[in-house]
């Protein structure tokens, strides 16, 4: 497994690292012998949330006997300083560990700083002086407020969506991070799962020689392919330029990223799902998207009224509104084409 430092943290750390967002959806008994495939295969990084429902529990049930030989990432996103120690102490717990290598402040809308009226960031301070987390990072979907992180010298980690259908805005914050040693954790590798050419997104994000991606998994064969394509990477040349570029023409700017930024909507219509819909109809697999659940999802789309709330919270500037209305088009035609039958209304 290719190594890097994590910035300024002193680090060492897999170049492919695993991200605890999807195995939530999977059992306990399930995901507990991935994570030990993961360690045993030699990854290192293993990056969860308070707000992953059980990641972290499924992380410490896994790995605990092995916890000096790896290294955690969590997040919280408390409202004060108080709750950030709280939501702390719930991370250890469930991580049967008592610290956390990097703790960040999740899905950030701004950035905690000393004296702020928060507390947030000296609670952040309080935990490492008492040994409960060794950095302090932040993840963010806003390019703002990940360059301001990374700019401030307050912040040791910045996470933020990267993958090969990242813009060359979004790029920038590769150099800057690299300028001010700041670990670049990639979230989002895979574009949430809308990539289909995982040797190209490999590839891609390997160039950087300071971006750590965090690969989404879920199941024990996209551990394995992610493993094999660490033991022979892919090399960047025409073959992998000419997939990148396919897919960039396929999804292009305007598809949603599935950051969540957009909610909640007043008319209670999931609009990250609806807005991939007509996407993850020709991208995903059949039992995913063809699903009751998501038919029921997709049907509350025309519950939208237009009040425009999510479009003014979308750090892509995407006008969500009418994107939930032309995917939800596709996503019917396709199941039509495909004479898949129609999900019943939810009892």
């Amino acid at each position: 497994m290719e190594k890097i430092i994590l910035g300024r943290t002193g680090l060492t750390v897999t170049r492919t690292s695993f991200g605890a967002l999807p195995i939530q959806r999977r059992s306990m008994d399930d995901a507990i012998p991935i994570f030990k495939k993961a360690y045993e295969s030699g990854i290192t990084l293993f990056d969860t949330a308070r707000g992953y429902t059980d990641s972290e529990a499924k992380i410490g049930r896994a790995l605990s006997p092995v916890r000096g030989n790896i290294v955690i990432t969590t997040k919280c996103k408390p409202k004060n300083g108080g709750e950030l120690l709280e939501m702390l102490e719930t991370s250890l717990s469930n991580l049967r560990t008592d610290y956390v290598d990097v703790l960040q402040f999740h899905f950030a809308a701004f950035v905690p700083k000393p004296e702020d009226g928060s507390g947030i960031y000296e609670a952040m301070l309080k935990a490492r002086e008492q040994g409960k987390i060794r950095f302090i990072g932040l993840t963010a979907h806003a390019l703002p407020v990940a360059m301001e992180a990374a700019q401030s010298g307050l912040y040791d980690t910045v996470q933020y969506p990267l993958s090969l259908l990242s813009s060359d805005r979004d790029l920038q914050l590769i150099d800057v991070c690299k300028q001010h040693h700041v670990g670049l954790l990639a979230m989002k590798a895979i574009g949430g799962g809308l990539i289909r050419h995982i040797p190209a997104a490999f590839a891609f994000l390997r160039r950087f020689e300071n971006v750590v991606p965090l690969w989404g998994i879920e199941k024990m064969e996209e551990l394995e392919e992610f493993i094999a394509l660490e033991a022979n990477p892919p090399q960047w040349g025409a073959e992998i330029e000419a997939a990148v570029a396919n897919e960039r023409a396929e999804l292009g700017g305007n598809f949603c990223r599935g950051c969540g930024y957009c909610l909640p909507c007043p008319a209670q219509i999931d609009i990250p799902t609806v807005a991939r819909s007509g996407l993850g109809s020709h991208r995903l697999p059949a039992q995913i998207f063809a699903s009751p659940e998501w038919q029921h999802k997709v049907r509350r789309a025309d519950e939208c009224v237009e009040c425009k709330e999510c479009a003014s919270r979308c750090p892509y500037e995407l006008k969500t509104y009418q994107l939930i209305k032309d995917q939800a088009k596709i996503y019917w035609q396709t199941l039509q084409d495909m004479r898949i039958p129609l999900a019943g209304e939810p009892a």
